[in-house]
C-alpha cells in the first residue's frame, strides 16, 4: 500500500527546507550514504507516531528564470498535483504578505485538505503573532520554529487526521507486480503495450488506485503479473513536460506497490544523471530492480557493444550491482522474451528465505577464511546469523560489539552470502546485533 504524500508549501523564505529536514531527521544522512547516487532532496520518507508518509519539499523544486510569482505558483501546483495534504508554511515574523495571498488563492482551488504552519515562532511570547494569519481563511495556524524543531509534532498530528482512510487494492501473494520506472520517452508506454500483446491473456483493466494509473492483470506461463503502469500517471502542464526531475514524483507510488521496478533506460540516448536519480529510490524502497535497456534495434553495433553498454551501466549504477541487464527493443518486440524470465526470477529472489543451519556454515566459512581486522586493539566476532524478514531479505548477524562491523566487512559478508545463494534481482540487507 502507497503511503500517504505530504507537500511543505509557501513563498522563498519561509523555511520550508528547514521544517522539511526536520520532519525527515536522521534519514537524509542514510540516503547520502548510497554510493553513486547524487540528487537534490526535494522528497524523502518521514514517520511521526503510528504514520509513514513520504513529504515533498517545493523549495527544493527550481523552475530557473520564471519570473518570482509563477514560480511560487507552479510549485504549488506541483504539491497539489502530487500530495494527500499540504503544509502551507508561512513566516511569523512578517505577517501576511502578497505572495502568501497568492499561495492561498491557489491551494482555496485544490480542494486537498491544507495544514497552516506559521514558522519562526521561537519563543511563547511570540504566539500573539500568529492571529493575522487566520485571514487567509484555512483555520487554525499552528506555530512552529523550525531552528529550535518547537510545534512540529502538533502540526504532523494535524495534518496526520487528513491521511486517506481508504485502502488500496491487496493482490494475492502469489501474483507478481511490477513497475517500469524511467525519465520521459523512453519507451515505458510502448514496452507495457508489448508486454500486453496478442500472445498474452489481459484478466482485467482496471482504474488504478493511485491518481490515474493503470493496473493491467495478465498471464504469462501460467504466472499471474500485474503492471502498475507509470506512464498512466504522466501530468499534462509544460511544469511536468519541460522537467524531467518529476518523473521521480510519478513513480514513487508505484514503487511501493511493486514487488519488481524495472528501471528503463534509452538505449539509443544512453545513461543521463535522472536515470540514477529514480534508480535510487527503487533500490532504496528494497525492491527488486531489472535494467532494461529500450530501443536496443537503434542502436548501431558490432559484437562489442552490447558489453561496453554493460560495463558503463555498472560504473554508473554501482549501488545496483545485484541488478541483471535486459536489452531488448518495445517496438520491434526483439528479445523482448528475455524479460518475463527475469521478472521471475528477481521476484523469487526478494521474497527467498535461507534456511539458518545453511546460512550460518555460509558465514563461519567466510569468517574463517577472512577475520575482521582489528580496531584499536579489538576484534569483530561473529557468532551466527538469522533471515528475519523477506521482500528484500533481511539478515541479522549476532557480533560481540556491533560499532566493529565495518561497512566494507559487511560488505564482504554480502558478497558472500550472494556468492552462495545468488540472489540476483533483489538487494539484500545486513544489520550487526549484540548477542545477548
Amino acid at each position: 500500500m502507497a503511503k500517504p504524500v505530504v507537500a511543505i508549501v509557501g513563498r522563498p523564505n519561509v523555511g520550508k527546507s528547514t521544517i522539511f529536514n526536520r520532519i525527515v531527521g536522521e534519514r537524509i544522512s542514510i540516503v547520502e550514504d548510497i554510493p553513486g547516487v547524487t540528487r537534490d532532496r526535494i522528497y524523502s520518507s518521514a514517520e511521526w507516531l503510528a504514520h509513514d508518509f513520504n513529504i515533498i519539499d517545493t523549495g527544493g523544486i527550481d523552475l530557473g528564470d520564471e519570473p518570482f510569482l509563477e514560480q511560487i505558483r507552479q510549485q504549488a501546483e506541483i504539491a497539489i498535483e502530487e500530495a494527500d495534504v499540504i503544509i502551507f508554511l508561512v513566516n511569523g515574523r512578517e505577517g501576511v504578505t502578497a505572495a502568501d495571498e497568492e499561495v492561498a488563492k491557489i491551494l482555496y482551488k485544490s480542494k486537498k485538505p491544507v495544514v497552516l504552519g506559521v514558522n519562526k515562532i521561537d519563543n511563547p511570547e511570540m504566539r500573539s503573532e500568529i492571529y493575522d494569519f487566520y485571514a487567509l481563511g484555512f483555520g487554525e495556524p499552528f506555530p512552529i520554529s523550525g531552528s529550535h524543531g518547537l510545534g512540529i509534532g502538533d502540526l504532523l498530528d494535524e495534518a496526520a487526521k487528513h491521511f486517506p482512510k481508504t485502502e488500496e487494492k491487496d493482490y494475492d501473494e502469489d501474483i507478481i507486480k511490477f513497475s517500469l520506472i524511467g525519465r520521459p520517452n523512453v519507451g515505458k508506454s510502448s514496452l507495457t503495450n508489448a508486454l500486453l500483446g496478442e500472445d498474452r491473456v489481459i484478466v482485467s483493466e482496471v482504474a488504478g488506485t493511485t491518481r490515474d494509473a493503470i493496473d493491467s492483470n495478465f498471464k504469462y506461463n501460467g504466472q499471474e503479473y500485474v503492471i502498475i503502469d507509470t506512464a498512466g500517471m504522466r501530468k499534462k502542464g509544460k511544469v511536468y513536460e519541460s522537467t524531467e526531475k518529476y518523473s521521480v514524483l510519478r513513480a514513487l507510488r508505484a514503487i511501493e506497490r511493486s514487488d519488481v521496478v524495472l528501471v528503463v533506460i534509452d538505449g539509443e540516448e544512453g545513461i543521463i544523471e535522472q536515470d540514477k536519480h529514480i534508480a535510487g529510490y527503487a533500490h532504496e524502497a528494497g525492491r527488486a530492480v531489472i535494467i532494461v535497456v529500450n530501443k536496443w534495434d537503434a542502436v548501431e553495433k558490432d559484437e562489442k557493444t552490447m558489453k561496453a553498454f554493460e560495463e558503463n551501466i555498472r560504473e554508473h549504477f554501482q549501488f545496483l550491482s545485484y541488478a541483471p541487464i535486459v536489452f531488448l527493443s518495445a517496438k520491434t518486440k526483439k528479445r523482448i522474451h528475455t524479460l518475463m524470465p527475469m521478472i521471475d526470477l528477481a521476484s523469487e529472489n526478494h521474497s527467498r528465505r535461507v534456511q539458518t543451519n545453511v546460512l550460518n556454515e555460509v558465514i563461519m566459512d567466510a569468517v574463517a577464511r577472512n577475520p575482521a581486522p582489528a580496531d584499536k586493539g579489538k576484534r569483530l566476532k561473529v557468532y551466527y546469523a538469522t533471515q528475519v524478514s523477506v521482500k528484500p531479505p533481511v539478515f541479522v548477524v549476532f557480533v560481540n560489539e556491533p560499532e566493529l562491523m565495518h561497512f566494507s566487512y559487511q560488505r564482504f559478508l554480502e558478497n558472500r552470502i550472494r556468492d552462495a545463494f545468488g540472489f540476483e534481482g533483489t538487494p539484500i540487507k545486513i544489520f550487526a546485533r549484540e548477542r545477548s
